[in-house]
């Protein structure tokens, strides 16, 4: 055998070696790039160190040398490098997957026999993170996905999101490669929209929009003309026709809920009865789930019950059991006390008659939160406790008055929205004070807010 037989095998041993460790980080990554540069300083110190028979002519003596002189560099490295920020150190959204899981499987069971549940995940989810909303729903079996825009889309396939995706909003014809590309679905706007895409000769999907009443996307149902024109589209490939119920929310409107229904199925009917199949229906968002029969078609699309909440106070004909997904938290920066008249916050708008002790919360208004919560009797939990807000809010700290919690410390959490202990302020209560609905609280949410996933099984 030849004498360097050995040697070389050693030698492709440590490069294996040193790939292995270069995987565990970035910085450990430099152990393998600077391998060369550890055979000379091995020679150059044999040298100086008159080891030369040891550490440069003895092959297992230099492999164990130059792999000791890697090791130890990336055990170095690993111990320098920067550590990555905590998420819970200043304000962020606690996300229960769990409660999606459950909220998903609910919802489908309420639904009519073979129909299925399409999850609105626009708005990065109303706040819950789109991403990892959908990977988590995918997992349980969803395989439909509403979102609003072509990005969101991308996003959710660049994520690995399989299934339909539909986009609900609009997208420009020349986006149709894109569409294509990426396997997306288009909600087709109104008859001149749906040429247009056709007209970019490559086959799209597309669901098309039925104007029941609503008045904002969509063809007219009683339109025919134009819905065969649209069929006949060789690039057109229809796979679905929707419409969205404007009312479905409010029991006392229940006959323009029928009023629209009625219009979106003559209009199916319409369509069968012509030769033309259309595809996979669905009428139905949350409230149509909620305040509706079950009804027959291949969907419905859940974006707020999803996530556990209701738009607002609105009575239902039943209600789920559901369970809130998002918790919104903070952390406290420091305590202040004040004296009797003395002021605190911008304007000096709070000013007190007796002293008081405020906690200064590390989340404001560039969080997404309305400004007005803080002057409109919003609280946050501490400590299990509930405590009023004080003051105008801050763009990144807002006011609590813990005047009967002496014991609140800098670093103790505070919950704005969700639950502490046995205390709750749901995501209602301040969307309420606020004169608006968890819609727009939840997807007003900034992205500098981390988003945490709580669960008892990975993500």
């Amino acid at each position: 055998m030849n004498g360097r037989a050995p040697c070389a095998a050693l030698d492709h041993l440590l490069v294996a070696v040193l790939v292995v460790v270069s995987l565990t980080s970035p910085l450990a990554g430099l152990t393998y790039l600077l391998y060369a540069g550890y055979i000379v300083l091995v020679r150059g110190a044999s040298r100086l160190l008159g080891m030369e028979r040891l550490l440069a002519e003895n092959c297992l003596g230099h492999f164990f040398a130059v792999l000791c002189l890697g090791l130890a560099l990336s055990g170095l490295l690993l111990i320098l490098r920067p550590r990555p920020l905590s998420p819970t150190v200043r304000a962020w959204r606690e996300v229960d997957l769990d409660a999606l899981r459950h909220n998903a499987a609910v919802l489908q069971a309420v639904l009519s026999p073979g129909q299925k549940l399409m999850a609105v995940v626009k708005a990065d989810a109303y706040g819950h993170g789109a991403v990892q909303t959908a990977r988590c729903l995918q997992r349980g079996g969803v395989r439909a996905f509403a979102v609003a825009c072509l990005s969101e889309g991308i996003a959710l396939r660049r994520a690995g999101i399989q299934g339909t995706i539909l986009i609900l909003g609009y997208t420009p014809p020349e986006a149709v490669p894109l569409l294509w590309r990426w396997r997306l679905t288009q909600a087709v706007a109104d008859e001149a929209h749906g040429h247009a895409l056709a007209a970019q000769g490559r086959p799209v999907r597309v669901h098309l929009a039925l104007d029941t009443g609503m008045h904002r996307l969509g063809i007219p149902p009683e339109d025919h003309g134009a819905i065969r024109r649209l069929f006949s589209e060789k690039h057109l490939v229809i796979r679905g026709v929707f419409s969205h119920l404007c009312v479905s929310d409010d029991l006392q409107q229940s006959s323009y809920t029928q009023l629209q229904l009625d219009r979106f199925y003559d209009a199916l009917s319409w369509m069968r009865i012509s030769g033309l199949d259309p595809g996979d229906t669905h009428i139905q968002a949350s409230y149509g789930i909620l305040n509706l029969p079950p009804q027959p078609c291949r969907y419905a699309r859940a974006g707020i019950l999803l996530y556990g909440v209701r738009s607002g106070g609105e009575p239902t004909a039943f209600w789920p059991d559901l369970r809130p997904a998002l918790s919104l938290r903070a952390r406290v920066a420091t305590v202040r006390r004040l004296n009797a008249g003395e002021s605190a916050g911008y304007g000096l708008a709070f000013r007190v008659d007796r002293p008081t002790v405020l906690a200064v919360i590390t989340i404001g208004y560039g969080d997404g939160l309305p400004r007005e919560l803080s002057q409109r009797g919003g609280a946050v939990l501490i400590r299990g406790r509930r405590c009023p807000l004080a003051g105008r809010m801050c763009m990144d700290q807002l006011f609590a008055d813990v005047t009967e919690l002496p014991e609140v410390q800098p670093g103790d959490r505070a919950t704005i929205i969700g639950s502490d202990g046995t205390s709750v302020i749901p995501a209602e209560e301040p969307a309420s004070l606020c004169g608006t609905i968890t819609n727009e609280l939840l997807s007003a949410l900034s992205r500098r807010l981390p988003l945490v996933y709580v669960d008892g099984r990975s993500p």
